[in-house]
């Protein structure tokens, strides 16, 4: 779990409430920190012409966000292979009420293609190790889910 996430008073719409891009800058922002742990970052850039880019990211928008909510956000990955990782996300309301999730694929790219290209195997053996960790878990609610009208038509 990361530090509290701070909402900016620019972020919030006319509806009172945090618009929905915020929602993926605050998973951006607690991604960050558990990237950080497994290497990524600027200084990978910088020393490996590498790094990461979002395939794929599903939001779903549990309960509303308002200026002066304080929350915290979890980061587990689900699964991975040589060149990408599938990773779930939660925002967690200080009082405990999740308030949304985040689900995405991230793959490991070269910046001189650009091109996906597998992580060197020190970056892959931290995101094994996370990822065996994350493992004994219980799975989280909410990992796969589609859009689709298909349900109320019942």
């Amino acid at each position: 779990m990361s530090t509290f996430l701070e909402i900016e008073p620019g972020w919030i719409d006319y509806n009172d409430h945090l618009n929905m891009g915020y929602y993926t800058v605050l998973f951006d922002r607690a991604a960050d920190q558990a990237f950080d742990k497994l290497g990524f970052g600027p200084a990978y850039v910088t020393a490996r012409n590498h790094t990461t880019f979002s395939a794929e990211f599903h939001v779903r928008y549990l309960r509303e966000v308002k200026l002066g909510d304080r929350l915290r956000a979890s980061f587990r990955i689900l699964g991975h292979d040589e060149k990408r990782f599938h990773s779930f996300q939660e925002l967690l309301h200080e009082d405990g009420w999740l308030a949304a999730t985040g689900e995405g694929m991230t793959l490991h790219v070269d910046l001189s293609g650009p091109r996906v290209a597998p992580m060197p195997v020190e970056i892959l053996d931290r995101v094994a190790a996370m990822a065996a960790d994350h493992a004994r878990l219980p799975r989280p609610d909410g990992i796969g889910g589609r859009i689709s009208l298909d349900r109320a038509r019942g």
